[in-house]
């Protein structure tokens, strides 16, 4: 089994009590509420590993329970139904039309802020971008995060996208798998595969790496309800507090012994390579937010892709749909 199908094995073989342990979760045993805080799969599972093994938490004392999601789409019905008070590494563009009908959300900080993406195929005549054309890619549902980065990606380049077929093979992990069967022409797969691709026995395409090419288009951030804003404040500030010290901490050097123990908690039947791939990957980008903070100029070019492709109507005013008062309360604290 490759690394790639040994990933979806374990998200998908585990029980939803032994994700959680993997994830770091449970209660501390102190006196605060616990925040519920929903996470998704592949590299941010291995931070939230981070997270309870290098006692991150524990170290603002606060209490965390976290729910493992199979992808970002399922946030938002966690968030409004209440099995969730914050997802604080997400992608933020189905917030926005939410917003726009009167959801009552808010993005609090900024997490990885390019895409950690990249084009790929193991079709000989696929190898630039204008060679989609007339091809099958694969892709998430139309309008889901991996559709919207793709779809600009190869507007950038002025490739004719309405000659291209994109089908929904499912998570990254499941088009990547496609990928390499070679069922589709080309897709998405993780970005820190790129220099390594020989071994995937893919190659990726030119100009198709987006965490080069889209820097500007943000890939998570984290969000959360006015009414938990409201209720769970300080929680919420301390567990930002928390989340600022990993971004620092992943981000240097000596962090790799601990990544890649994390990495492997996380992920045990992956080759090892995958996760050298990874922390590599990482320390050449450094991708995290380290002030936590998501600037007006961010949010607007997400929200403009979205208006583009007729998700929503208008630009939302920055005031309205952010609040980093939370970020400046957690950057004192984490010092």
């Amino acid at each position: 089994m490759t690394g790639t199908l040994s990933r979806r094995a374990v998200l998908t073989g585990l029980s939803a009590s032994t994700l959680l342990l993997a994830s770091g979760c449970g209660r501390s045993g102190n006196s605060h509420s616990p925040i519920r805080i929903g996470t998704t799969e592949g590299l941010n599972l291995t931070m939230t590993q981070l997270l309870r093994q290098e006692g991150f938490f524990k170290s603002f004392d606060v209490d965390t329970d976290v729910l493992t999601l199979a992808d970002g789409s399922r946030a938002l019905g966690g968030i409004f139904g209440g099995s969730m008070d914050l997802v604080p590494m997400s992608g933020i563009g189905q917030l926005f039309p939410a917003m726009e009908r009167g959801a009552d959300l808010k993005i609090i900080n900024a997490a990885t802020l390019i895409p950690l993406l990249a084009l790929f195929s193991s079709k000989p005549s696929v190898r630039a971008l204008k060679d989609l054309e007339g091809k099958v890619m694969g892709v998430g549902s139309v309008g889901s995060l991996d559709y919207l980065l793709t779809v600009t990606l190869l507007r950038k380049y002025s490739v004719d996208v309405s000659t291209v077929r994109f089908v929904n093979i499912g998570s990254n992990i499941d088009t990547f798998k496609a990928v390499r069967a070679g069922t589709i022409d080309a897709g998405v797969g993780p970005a820190s595969y790129v220099d390594d691709a020989d071994w995937y026995k893919v190659h990726a395409l030119a100009n198709g790496d987006m965490s080069v090419e889209l820097q500007d288009f943000t890939y998570q951030a984290g969000w959360t309800s006015g009414n938990v804003i409201r209720s769970k404040r300080d929680a919420l500030v301390r567990v930002l507090a928390a989340y600022a010290k990993l971004f620092r901490f992943v981000q240097q050097p000596s962090a790799r012994d601990a990544f890649l123990s994390a990495s492997r908690a996380v992920f045990p039947t992956t080759p090892p390579r995958e996760h050298v791939d990874e922390w590599n990957f990482l320390q050449k980008v450094k991708p995290f937010a380290l002030d936590l903070m998501l600037s007006p100029e961010r949010v607007q070019y997400v929200q403009k892709v979205n208006v583009d492709f007729g998700i929503q109507k208008g630009v939302l005013p920055y005031d309205r749909v952010v609040d980093m008062s939370l970020v400046h309360d957690a950057m004192k604290l984490a010092g």
